[in-house]
């Protein structure tokens, strides 16, 4: 009976070692620092070109990205080669979301289309690099396909 008993134990043990159990954050990251967005989905069409210095404190970027539930990133740095202290956005997009965060230095401005949307879509992040610093300012311009309907 023990002897069962340990076979039984030993092959259970056996068949859940092999067992893949992933996180779901990237634990790896750059550099070794989880990115905590990880989980997020990216479109399966993102081309960014930008950004680019477009006046004195303003910057321009635009991408082209499907409306498949997937966001399109930009990555940028204040001028000194560190991420923004702070952001936000104004006016905001009409036809998706945008999401600003840090992480690993750099300031990440994402944007997710609205499901099935096609067209052009614009918006204006708001850059901080610290207390009593001028604003930057980065206009986004996203032209947005829809996925092809089989």
């Amino acid at each position: 009976m023990r002897l069962r008993l340990s076979a039984i134990m030993m092959t259970t043990g056996i068949l859940l070692a092999g067992c893949d159990n992933k996180p779901a954050v990237n634990l790896g990251g750059i550099g070794g620092t989880p990115n905590p967005y990880n989980y997020m989905k990216a479109s399966g069409q993102c081309q960014v070109t930008g950004p680019t210095a477009a006046g004195k404190d303003t910057k321009t970027a635009s991408m082209q990205v499907r409306s498949d539930d997937g966001y399109c990133a930009i990555e940028t740095r204040a001028s000194a080669g560190h991420p923004y202290a702070s952001f936000g956005v104004s006016p905001a997009p009409e036809h998706g979301k945008a999401f600003i965060y840090n992480y690993n230095d750099h300031t990440y401005v994402t944007y997710t289309p609205n499901t099935a949307y096609s067209g052009e879509d614009k918006f204006r992040v708001v850059l901080i690099t610290g207390e009593k610093q001028p604003r930057e300012y980065m206009d986004v311009t996203a032209n947005v396909t829809a996925p092809a309907v089989r």
